[in-house]
């Protein structure tokens, strides 16, 4: 090769090295640390949970450390991507209810009929509109145990009793409950909780009845347990731990108690029970009132504390203990006692009890048994006989009724209500007449619902959401005495309106007990 040529050939040589060189000198890996960008999106390959494919927003849906951009799994549930009908939402099973090709585990519709599983009663099964017989919650599509009332609500009667927004389960009659001749009187209810099935306790002139109502439209006496001593008009029932407790103005009757446990063993109905236990502390009581929170029963209207409440623990329930008593405000008809969560700070925590007291409506605190101490009373104008009321869930207002009023003064069935927010200082609030002349006898809140029995005139609803204005508004009733709405003694006694399921209880003096529920 001639020299020349071979110069230039080796020129060109050096010349290629050269450029190659500057080419290593120009790459991403700046520092020569190997700290590259391989697909340039910002993220060094060392950091990059995708380093060949450009992914700035780093997503790992599946926290595996692999970007989505990269994973051909995202939601990490053993199905590829492609294959996913949910591929940034884990759902191995691949449910599609609707067939829709969106699983239903990312599907905000998942039957497909227009409503969102949020507000669908059937989220898995198409239903439109909706529909929903025994207002349980589940819709009629998805529903295996639709009950349906025996006598709905229509054209404003249900089997003969005027109604209006309640349908009528079921009824059972006064002398099934309680044998030839007995009037019914008081009502409870307990909810078991192993099982959930509910039951109505009824007290009769002669006895304490007990009824499964799991299937309200087919009621089943499972048993009664007869008076302690002899009968009479007047029988309460109220329930803790799963034992009822009841009391009775029958002389020397004193408190039976009845594990109601043992219902569920019921397996020829009806049976005669005995009491698991007897509290002798007072002989006869008008009421009791059981403070659920403390485990401490109040014996109202009894022989002893001049008609006072009588303390007696129920801690344990088949070994009740006395706890004292108070008299100084002489004759307590009916009360409530609660653990005191309400507007005025003084008393958080306090066990309150409210008492009606003929005339009078009283405030004590009992949370020392031994040294109970009164906080306030307040009085009405039109007194004809303070008998029982109900604070509002959040303990402001405290809903009162007077039992003879509309009979000495010639008014509609009334509802007095109190300011309770200054416990020190309550204040009449507002009154409420009702539509009809029948004398309101026992009331209890439910939200914003009073729900009373109101005599001759059933059950009556009453919307109390503005009570803050002065304002409230029957939203539906049921008669449950049809031969008139007069002012007297007959019909509803008692309603119980506490069970999750929204059956409600009446018990009826001439009727016995009447199951209802809200219409749809």
């Amino acid at each position: 090769m001639p020299v020349l040529a071979l110069k230039r050939y080796f020129f060109q040589l050096i010349r290629c090295a050269f450029i190659f060189i500057m080419i290593l000198g120009c790459s991403n890996d700046d520092d020569g640390n190997g700290n590259i960008d391989t697909d340039n999106d910002t993220f060094l390959d060392i950091n990059d949970n995708c380093p060949s494919v450009a992914n700035e927003d780093q997503l790992d849906t599946d926290n595996d450390g692999l970007g989505d951009a990269c994973d051909d799994d995202d939601d990490n549930d053993g199905v590829l991507d492609i294959n996913d009908n949910c591929s940034l939402t884990s759902n191995p099973l691949q449910g599609d209810a609707d067939n829709d090709g969106l699983g239903n585990a990312c599907d905000n519709d998942d039957d497909n009929d227009g409503i969102l599983d949020e507000n669908d009663n059937c989220p898995l099964m198409a239903n439109p509109l909706q529909e929903d017989a025994d207002n349980d919650g589940i819709g009629d599509a998805c529903d295996d145990n639709t009950i349906l009332p025996q006598f709905p609500c229509e054209n404003g009667f249900a089997n003969g009793h005027p109604c209006s927004g309640f349908d009528l389960m079921s009824n059972i009659p006064i002398d099934v409950l309680g044998g030839d001749g007995a009037e019914g009187n008081d009502s409870w209810g307990w909810t078991d909780p192993q099982t959930g099935k509910e039951y109505a306790l009824v007290g009769t002139t002669t006895n304490s009845a007990f009824v499964d109502i799991s299937d309200p439209s087919n009621p089943i006496l499972l048993g009664t347990l007869a008076t302690a001593t002899v009968n009479s008009l007047w029988r309460d029932i109220k329930v803790y731990n799963d034992h009822a407790f009841i009391v009775s103005e029958a002389p020397g009757h004193g408190m039976q108690v009845f594990d109601l446990t043992r219902l569920r063993n019921v397996t020829n109905p009806p049976e005669t029970f005995t009491a698991d236990a007897n509290y002798n502390g007072f002989g006869s009581a008008h009421n009791i009132v059981i403070n659920e929170d403390s485990g401490f029963a109040y014996a109202v209207g009894s022989d002893t504390f001049s008609g006072g409440p009588h303390f007696v623990n129920i801690q344990n329930p088949t070994i009740p203990v006395a706890a004292g008593g108070y008299a100084s405000d002489a004759y307590s008809h009916d009360a409530q006692v609660v653990t005191y969560n309400g507007p005025d700070s003084d008393y958080i925590g306090r066990e309150i009890l409210i008492g009606s007291n003929e005339n009078v409506v009283v405030i004590v605190d009992v949370t020392d048994k031994a040294n109970p101490v009164q906080i306030s009373t307040v009085d009405y104008s039109n007194i004809g006989y303070t008998h029982q009321g109900w604070f509002t869930e959040n303990m402001e207002y405290f809903l009162l009724g007077d039992e003879i009023d509309e009979i000495n003064f010639g008014i509609n069935s009334r509802t007095i209500v109190f300011d309770f927010t200054d416990l020190d200082d309550p204040q009449f609030h507002m009154e409420y007449l009702g539509p009809t002349a029948a004398i309101d006898h026992n009331g209890y809140v439910v939200d914003n619902t009073f729900y009373v029995a109101n005599y001759t005139a059933g059950l009556r609803a009453i919307d109390i959401s503005g009570l803050d204005s002065g304002v409230m508004t029957e939203t539906g009733f049921f008669d449950t005495y049809i031969p008139n709405d007069n002012t007297a003694f007959n019909g509803a006694w008692n309603v119980y309106p506490f069970f999750q399921s929204g059956n409600i209880l009446v018990s009826d003096i001439e009727g016995g007990l009447f199951i209802l529920r809200p219409s749809n």
